[in-house]
């Protein structure tokens, strides 16, 4: 039986990454070239350097992922592309990219959404894995609950009302002087410290009322640097990995509890983890002893799934594929993508 390939192309924020993958599941090629050094002088994503790099970068991923697959382009099936959400001059190039060559190539154009592909992302790390169940997404842009009821039918149950948990901890990371990106270094720093010697809040800690899916971070980041300000003005000294682990605590906490109460407000057996915090590894513990407790299965992917890749955006779009999801060549960038958003020109 011949497998289906699917050529994928992710550009959403300072990654340029191309893959392939056979029937939805196994990686063939997952290439990703990261501008992390060119944009950590900043402090952060430049958007226009951003996209730039996407321009100089995302043919030699493509040409790399080809032969690492062994493939030629005619044995394509399918080309997906990330189309939202992210910034939007780094999603053109990969979508202009995407058209080029589903028209060029006559093949389904496939537009993925960029929270879904890290929810699937899991699907290339667990074969044994399949729906129903809740995925819990942190990274810099987005913290949301989704239930997966199944591989096309996807329920957003709460997300955050401000600041991403990702980009929280890119902010006081900032503010700590650590390097970009900052979240593995706060995740470091804290292993040294102690997470209840400094009293942060937790905010939407009610599981009863309208927010009890949802979250909110600016909070507890403006708590963190009065609490740094503070003790700046007066001359005192301040433990960075208490700060730190202080802080990793508030944020865990609340993740941990909600994602908890999602499974079991929606009945699940299985919690997925995903997006780029996914890599934190208190979060990850937690969430682990968590789930074994309530009897949860839990699963997460492996770092390099959990930051941008084009891998998870070629399994994605491979379900898309199974139903005939296609996108025309109308198919554009929406930078704020939501969940279930319809593809600009689906056909």
């Amino acid at each position: 039986m011949k497998q289906s390939l699917t050529l994928a192309i992710e550009t959403s924020c300072d990654e340029t990454s191309a893959a392939v993958v056979a029937n939805g599941r196994t990686i063939l090629a997952n290439i990703i070239s990261s501008q992390v050094p060119t944009h950590q002088k900043f402090g952060g994503v430049v958007p226009e350097i951003a996209s730039r790099k996407h321009i100089e970068h995302v043919i030699p991923v493509i040409d790399q992922a080809l032969v690492e697959a062994g493939i030629t382009l005619g044995a394509v099936d399918a080309i997906g592309v990330t189309y939202g959400p992210g910034l939007v001059g780094a999603l053109l190039v990969g979508v202009a990219t995407a058209k080029a060559l589903a028209f060029a190539l006559d093949k389904p154009l496939i537009g993925v959404n960029h929270l879904e592909g890290h929810i699937f992302a899991n699907f290339l790390a667990h074969n044994e894995l399949k729906p129903p169940f809740v995925a819990l997404v942190v990274s810099g842009g987005h913290t949301s609950l989704i239930h997966i009821k199944d591989y096309n039918e996807l329920e957003l149950l709460g997300q955050t009302r401000d600041d991403a948990a990702g980009e929280a901890f890119d902010k006081i990371a900032r503010v700590m002087n650590f390097p970009y990106p900052g979240g593995p270094h706060i995740d470091n720093a804290a292993k040294e410290g102690k997470p209840t010697a400094i009293a942060f809040p937790r905010a939407f800690s009610d599981l009863t009322g309208e927010n009890k899916f949802a979250f909110s971070f600016s909070g507890l980041k403006s708590a963190v640097l009065n609490y740094l300000h503070t003790a700046a003005q007066r001359g005192e000294a301040v433990s960075i990995p208490d700060v730190a682990a202080s802080f990793q605590a508030a944020v865990v906490d609340v993740l941990v509890m909600k994602a908890i109460a999602a499974a079991q407000h929606v009945g699940a057996k299985q919690l997925v983890l995903a997006g780029g915090v996914a890599a934190n590894s208190y979060l990850k513990a937690e969430l682990a002893a968590a789930t074994t407790q309530q009897g949860i299965a839990f699963f997460y992917p492996p770092p390099v799934l959990c930051t941008d890749n084009a891998a998870m955006i070629a399994c994605r779009a491979y379900y898309q594929y199974l139903v005939e999801d296609f996108a025309d060549l109308n198919l554009n960038a929406v930078p704020t993508l939501t969940l279930g958003h319809k593809q600009c020109g689906k056909q």
